[in-house]
């Protein structure tokens, strides 16, 4: 496996070049850290190359690392049922719109409404970017890590009052 891993990476890192940052072999799956520019024509090459295969999209994720000058990391996870390969796709942003991949993978879009909702990270292109997880009214985003703890409201309806009602919340 790990050799065939290997040959993936060098074929992944010939093929696209100067879009390839740095590369990870562990465990057993490949992770590529690649211009924030480059991700969907990236992601299409992942997904047509005879040697990649990659075409299907498992998730699209956030992390937060608030001590970093581009703190905001997009991460894609694809599987290639033909090859039984994983790969783990990153790319940075400190706040700056991502471009959308729903183009290559329509999935995506549904995932990078998560991603924003969550961390606050727009993703350029995208059709339909509105909160997918918190009521509309929310305000924040509630996995940065700078998301206060105490002092937001929650919205309900209240069937003993027969309206809605806003009651704080505590989180810790």
């Amino acid at each position: 496996m790990d050799t065939a891993l290997n040959e993936l990476k060098e074929t992944v890192t010939d093929a696209l070049g100067a879009s390839v940052l740095d590369t990870q072999l562990e465990l057993g799956e490949l992770s590529i850290v690649i211009n924030r520019e480059d991700i969907p024509r990236v992601l299409k090459y992942l997904r047509d190359d005879v040697n990649c295969q990659f075409k299907i999209l498992m998730d699209v994720c956030g992390v937060d690392y608030p001590e970093r000058e581009e703190r905001f990391e997009v991460v894609y996870h694809l599987l290639s049922l033909i090859h039984n390969f994983r790969i783990r796709v990153k790319t940075s942003t400190a706040g700056d719109p991502v471009p959308s991949v729903v183009e290559v993978f329509s999935t995506a879009g549904w995932f990078e409404r998560e991603c924003w909702d969550m961390y606050g990270v727009p993703f350029s292109g995208n059709p339909d970017l509105r909160r997918i997880l918190t009521d509309y009214g929310f305000e924040g985003h509630p996995l940065r890590k700078d998301f206060p703890l105490t002092g937001f409201v929650e919205i309900r309806y209240d069937d003993e009052k027969k309206r809605v009602v806003y009651e704080p919340v505590k989180l810790t």
